[in-house]
């Protein structure tokens, strides 16, 4: 019988021996014929014709009866998560929390005395401010803003502080240089931030940082409500936990280079 069903774009020894990739991943201290046969459903003769295989091709290595993959996979992988962007990755879990928090998302990086976006879920309510891919703010009295300045060494920080356009943009905007100095104290101290109409009346936002291997601030990603819709008190005490938690799960699944 082929492999492949006819009018059918399926090739059932491919689905199987990627199955049997799985089992060995899932099993780092390698597996006999025997066990690998048994979880993957496979007879035994199946099973070592996909094992010999994966031997042959380099994917796996065997020692005595025992059967592993090799580094070779952890290296191809690498290869494909090198040339592809992170937000490429963390927009899917960014989707997810807007949709569970029916607010908009956003990831920012820092650019100067500005936050850029570079990535976005806009949510169904609409706010005044026009928000895209490439959009720049001004990073002192933006949430995203004050988190990525927070992973800024102390001189670096003071050195932005005294060159920064600080414009008042609404009347609850905080222009004075020494209150921003610890309020970005407190946001490095408190690992999140909160900016309250301070961009836009109306307009509440609370973001976190996602950082790299060294555990240095690479970017910031928020949630933006409307000051109907959540106090600040509501907002670190239900959003703060989702945005902790996907920023995790972005480190998690894609480390930051």
């Amino acid at each position: 019988m082929s492999d492949e069903e006819p009018g059918r774009d399926h090739v059932t020894s491919l689905e199987r021996g990627l199955s049997v990739m799985e089992i060995l991943a899932a099993n780092p201290a390698g597996l006999t014929l025997t066990e690998t046969a048994e979880k993957a459903g496979l007879t035994r003769a199946g099973a070592r014709r996909f094992l010999l295989t994966l031997v042959a091709t380099g994917y796996a290595v065997q020692a005595g009866r025992n059967f592993s993959l090799s580094p070779r996979l952890l290296a191809q992988a690498r290869i494909w998560l090198h040339g592809v962007p992170l937000w490429t990755f963390a927009e899917p879990f960014m989707k997810e929390t807007a949709a569970k928090l029916h607010e908009s998302c956003s990831a920012a990086t820092l650019s100067g005395e500005d936050m850029v976006y570079v990535a976005r879920v806009p949510g169904p309510r609409i706010i005044g401010v026009d928000l895209q891919v490439g959009a720049h703010l001004p990073a002192f009295c933006t949430a995203m803003g004050r988190v990525l300045l927070s992973g800024l060494s102390q001189p670096d920080l003071e050195a932005f502080l005294a060159r920064a356009n600080i414009t008042q943009r609404t009347s609850k905007t905080v222009t004075d240089r020494a209150k921003l100095a610890n309020i970005i104290a407190k946001a490095r101290t408190d690992n999140f931030a909160i900016v309250d109409e301070e961009l836009e009346i109306g307009l509440r936002s609370i973001a976190v940082p996602l950082r790299d291997r060294s555990n240095a601030i690479v970017a910031a990603i928020n949630v933006s409500t409307q000051t109907s819709r959540h106090t600040p008190a509501e907002m670190e005490a239900e959003i703060l936990p989702l945005l902790r938690q996907m920023a995790q799960r972005i480190s998690d699944f894609f480390v930051v280079q």
